[in-house]
């Protein structure tokens, strides 16, 4: 990160090494990382916890199942930004020069690929159930509710955790001067898996279906309308539907964009230039690496953007206004309602149409004054 040659803690390392080899390449950036990664750190992190607070306010005052995946997006981003900025980039490289103990490195090494695969794999839940809620309603209301939701976000949360024990082994990439070796193969290839290529491949998949899913209701909508089957009262959750979409594709669509260089350089580092030695390679690493831990404080922003309640959440937390007992009165008839049945934000807009259209058409009749 600043401009001095990248060599081990200790002096040993370098014995032995040809004196070709010795010539490590050095960060051209000089500064610059330390000063984007303390400004990244200090804006995200409040950002973050902001963020945390008033979905927690959400997710107890609708009890949707969305709010809880988002909770858990922004968790897993806090601690990657704390495992990773601070500890990693900050603490060890940029303060103490990698001069710790290894044992320590390697165990910090660990927890910053949980925390990075806990931040990433949160957001497949959410995007399952966006999907699931989009293009199977009636399954939708039957098994999303929050203590599932909360299972699945543990049972994430362990995954990533486990996920992060075989990086104990993780080479560093700036400092090792051989080959990769078979174990680094292996760890690099599980890595680019993990971070990228399967999540991205999960929502690719997810998205393509949820849009075309919207079009063909798109399709359907002018159809309906010149038979008198479309109705105004469908709009409301129509809109609402498309920001809930519009959130879940800005957040997996710039997940996507931002990792991308990351995945790219650290595998053209295995197979044909090495960090180590080539000083423009070690440039585009370091860059993709301040790309990608962009991505943990972005998503504040998109949620402003798309969602009115979080933007009201928000600003009640900053004014220090009350929390979840804001909508006491519309609170009280959802306590009856059996724990399973649909929170999702699909079916929130049709609740009092639904009712009314479920009762039969003769009683609605019978009940008219004469």
């Amino acid at each position: 990160m600043i401009e001095w040659p990248n060599v081990t803690a200790s002096g040993r390392a370098a014995q032995g090494l040809k004196p070709e080899e010795l010539q490590m390449s050095q960060c051209v950036l000089g500064f610059f990382p330390v000063i984007y990664y303390s400004i990244l750190l200090c804006v995200g992190v409040p950002v973050n916890i902001l963020t945390a607070v008033a979905l927690s306010r959400l997710a107890s005052r609708t009890k949707k199942a969305l709010y809880y995946y988002l909770l858990a997006v922004t968790c897993s981003d806090i601690l990657s930004q704390l495992f990773i900025i601070f500890v990693g980039f900050l603490l060890e490289t940029a303060v103490f020069h990698r001069d710790v103990p290894l044992l320590l490195l390697h165990c910090v090494s660990a927890a910053e690929f949980a925390a990075n695969h806990a931040s990433i794999w949160s957001t497949v839940p959410l995007t399952v159930d966006r999907y699931v809620a989009l293009c199977h309603p009636l399954l939708h209301r039957q098994i999303s509710y929050p203590a599932r939701a909360r299972k699945i976000i543990g049972t994430v949360l362990l995954l990533s955790l486990a996920s992060g024990v075989p990086f104990f082994w993780w080479s560093d990439m700036w400092r090792n001067s051989h080959p990769p070796t078979a174990l680094d193969n292996v760890l690099i290839w599980t890595h680019v898996t993990i971070i990228y290529f399967l999540p991205c491949s999960i929502f690719l998949v997810l998205n393509s279906l949820i849009i075309r899913t919207l079009r063909e209701r798109q399709r359907q909508q002018p159809c309906q309308e010149e038979r008198g089957g479309g109705s105004k009262s469908g709009a409301p959750p129509k809109r609402r539907l498309g920001k809930t979409t519009a959130m879940l594709l800005a957040i997996t669509s710039v997940f996507s964009v931002l990792w991308a260089p990351r995945t790219a350089v650290v595998i053209y580092h295995l197979y044909v230039s090495s960090v180590h030695r080539d000083w423009r390679v070690h440039l585009a690493y370091d860059l993709s690496n301040m790309l990608a831990m962009l991505n943990t404080a972005v998503n504040f922003f998109l949620y402003c953007f798309v969602s009115k309640p979080f933007r009201e959440a928000v600003r009640d937390v900053v004014l220090l206004r009350g929390g979840p007992l804001l909508y006491p009165q519309r609170a009280l008839p959802q306590q009856n309602r059996p724990t399973n049945a649909s929170n999702s934000s699909l079916c929130s807009g049709n609740n009092k149409r639904s009712h009314r259209d479920s009762t039969p058409l003769s009683l609605r009749r019978d009940t008219k004054p004469t």
